[in-house]
C-alpha cells in the first residue's frame, strides 16, 4: 500500500472536480490530501464524504494569491511531516508551476500530462501523450525515486462516490517565508463558466469564424447546453479572442466530454489539445479539412448556418 498525498485545489467554496478525480486513482491506497489558501478551513469540510483518511490544511492570509515561494514552503512542510510515496496533482497552471519545484526540492521523479495512472505497490505506472499526441507512451518511476510525483490531465478519471469516511481534518501552522516574489495582483476573468481544462463541453471556433463579432454565434450554442467557448491559436494571434481561450499546443490542453470545433481546419498543433475529447463534432466547409480525421462525427457545412440551427436544436432538447 502506498502513501499517497493528493493536491486539492478549490474554487468558490468547494474542491475542484479535477482534484476529486485523482481520488479514483488511489483507492485502496493511504490516502491524505493538502489544502493550501486562505480561508480554506471550510472547504475541508466538505470532504468528509470521500475515501480520505486525513486533510492538512494550510490556511494563512499569505497564501490567498498563488505564490510559488510560499506555496513550495507550505507544499515542503506537509510532505515531510506525512513522507508520501506518491503526489497526485491535476495539471493546472498551479500545479504546472509549483510541483517542478517540489520535484528539485525533493530530488522526486515527476511525470506530467498524464492520462492514466496505475498504482502498483509504491510506484505508479502511466499513461501519456508524446509527440502533440500522434502516440502514446508508457513510463514508470525509477527505485531511485523516493518520491513519484503525477500530474494528470482533468477529465480522465471519474469521481468516486460519496460515502462516509470519518476524514481527519488536521490544521497546520505555517509562516510564510521572507518574500522574494510578491504578488501585487490578480486579475480574473468574469465568466461563470468553467475553465477550458475542467469543462464538460467546449464549443470552440477558429479562423473560419471570420471575425470576432461571430462569436456569439458560438456564445448562443454554448450557453443552451452549459458549455465553455474555446478558440484555436489563429484568432486568438489575431487578437479577436484572450490567450485564456486558447485551445492547443501552445494554449490549454483539455479533455471534455464533448468538442464542437466550428471553422477549425485541425492543424496539429489545435489536436494537441483536444484530441483527447470523448465526443468531436467539427463543422467545417471543406470536406478536406484535417479536423474530420479526427471527428466522431462531422458537418460538412458554412458554421453561420449550422450553429443557428444547432442552438435551436440544443434549445428544444433541454426544454424538454
Amino acid at each position: 500500500m502506498a502513501k499517497v498525498l493528493i493536491f486539492l485545489e478549490s474554487a468558490n467554496g468547494k474542491v475542484k472536480k479535477s482534484s476529486l478525480e485523482l481520488l479514483s486513482a488511489a483507492q485502496g491506497q493511504d490516502v491524505a490530501g493538502l489544502l493550501i489558501d486562505d480561508g480554506v478551513s471550510s472547504v475541508a469540510q466538505t470532504l468528509k464524504n470521500y475515501p480520505l483518511k486525513k486533510v492538512f490544511v494550510v490556511n494563512n492570509p499569505a497564501l490567498k494569491d498563488f505564490n510559488s515561494a510560499n506555496y513550495l514552503a507550505a507544499t515542503a512542510q506537509v510532505i515531510q511531516k506525512f513522507q508520501p510515496d506518491i503526489i497526485l496533482a491535476s495539471g493546472s497552471m498551479t500545479a504546472k508551476d509549483l510541483f517542478p519545484r517540489v520535484a528539485a526540492k525533493f530530488d522526486a521523479g515527476f511525470l506530467g500530462d498524464c492520462t492514466q495512472i496505475k498504482i502498483e505497490g509504491t510506484n505508479a505506472k502511466v499513461k501519456r501523450p508524446l509527440y502533440s499526441g500522434k502516440c502514446v507512451g508508457e513510463a514508470e518511476f525509477t527505485d531511485s525515486a523516493k518520491i513519484k510525483i503525477v500530474l494528470m490531465r482533468p477529465n480522465q478519471l471519474p469521481v468516486p462516490a460519496e460515502a462516509a469516511s470519518n476524514c481527519e481534518v488536521s490544521e497546520e501552522s505555517f509562516t510564510a517565508p521572507a518574500a522574494k516574489i510578491r504578488v501585487k495582483e490578480v486579475v480574473k476573468g468574469s465568466s461563470t463558466k468553467p475553465d477550458l481544462t475542467e469543462a464538460a463541453i467546449i464549443v470552440s471556433g477558429g479562423r473560419g469564424m471570420k471575425g470576432p463579432e461571430h462569436f456569439k454565434l458560438l456564445e448562443d450554442v454554448a450557453n443552451e447546453i452549459g458549455a465553455t467557448v474555446g478558440a484555436s491559436r489563429a484568432v486568438v494571434d489575431a487578437g479577436w479572442v484572450p490567450h485564456t481561450m486558447q485551445v492547443g499546443q501552445t494554449g490549454k490542453t483539455v479533455a471534455p466530454n464533448l468538442y464542437i470545433a466550428c471553422g477549425i481546419s485541425g492543424a496539429i498543433q489545435h489536436l494537441a489539445g483536444m484530441s483527447s475529447s470523448k465526443v468531436i463534432v467539427a463543422i467545417n466547409k471543406d470536406p478536406e479539412a484535417p479536423i474530420f480525421k479526427k471527428a466522431t462525427y462531422g458537418i460538412v457545412g458554412d458554421a453561420f448556418e449550422v450553429l443557428p440551427k444547432l442552438k435551436d436544436a440544443f434549445h428544444k432538447l433541454v426544454a424538454h
